[in-house]
């Protein structure tokens, strides 16, 4: 009796069966979907007394599979290309990554990468202070000059690979429109790092223009 009970209706339990890892199939690749996404590089570990002078790769164009909702829902930052510079030395060095140094969310498969390596140019790092110069532009209400112009702080301490530090002679302010004006100002403008790759301690500075009038 159990015997039968057991191996009785064996065609009925493996169509049963057949029916239920197709519903599995079915659930779980229903919705699937490929994308293309430029994953960008982050460089973690560098040693303290290295700087990352430039790269020739900025990017990874990575072809990812997973739940279409999934997909649709990704931010630039749940992306990322890690490559580990602990080992780096003064130099040019070429990195090449695989899928273990992309960061993905755990359902989501990296099917292709583009470049599989990046070239890097480190330097050692450096520091220096440079003077701030406003960079002004426009043309004051007629009849008034500037009398004086004063940026504080006036010197910024830069920081970042020696050879690009060792360009740098000042910083410039972004842009300020004089354009019309026939009183004195004070404003808050960011530096102008121009793209390079080094940093500041600060961000901005307080610049105060101050004019009078043409005397006739």
């Amino acid at each position: 009796m159990i015997r039968k009970k057991i191996f009785g209706n064996v065609g009925l339990k493996v169509l049963s069966a057949a029916l239920a890892l197709s519903l599995w199939f079915f659930v779980t690749y229903r919705g699937q979907s490929e994308m293309v996404i430029d994953a960008p590089l982050e460089f973690k570990s560098m040693p303290k007394d290295l700087e990352l002078l430039r790269q020739n790769v900025k990017k990874v164009n990575l072809n990812i599979s997973g739940h279409e909702r999934i997909l649709k829902d990704l931010r630039p930052m749940d992306v990322r290309v890690i490559v580990d510079l602990s080992d780096a030395k003064k130099g040019e060095a070429v990195y090449f990554f695989d899928k273990d140094n992309i960061a993905v969310p755990r359902t989501v498969k990296v099917l292709r990468m583009d470049p599989a390596g990046v070239k890097v140019f480190l330097d050692e790092s450096s520091s220096k202070t440079v003077p701030v110069k406003a960079h002004i532009t426009g043309a004051l209400e007629e009849g008034y000059r500037i009398k004086s112009v004063e940026v504080k702080p006036s010197s910024v301490e830069v920081e970042g690979a020696r050879t690009e530090v060792n360009r740098i002679s000042l910083l410039r302010t972004e842009q300020i429109d004089i354009t019309g004006l026939d009183a004195g100002m004070t404003q808050d403008v960011r530096l102008n790092l121009n793209g390079r790759n080094i940093r500041t301690k600060v961000s901005d500075v307080t610049v105060k223009i101050s004019v009078e009038r043409i005397s006739r």
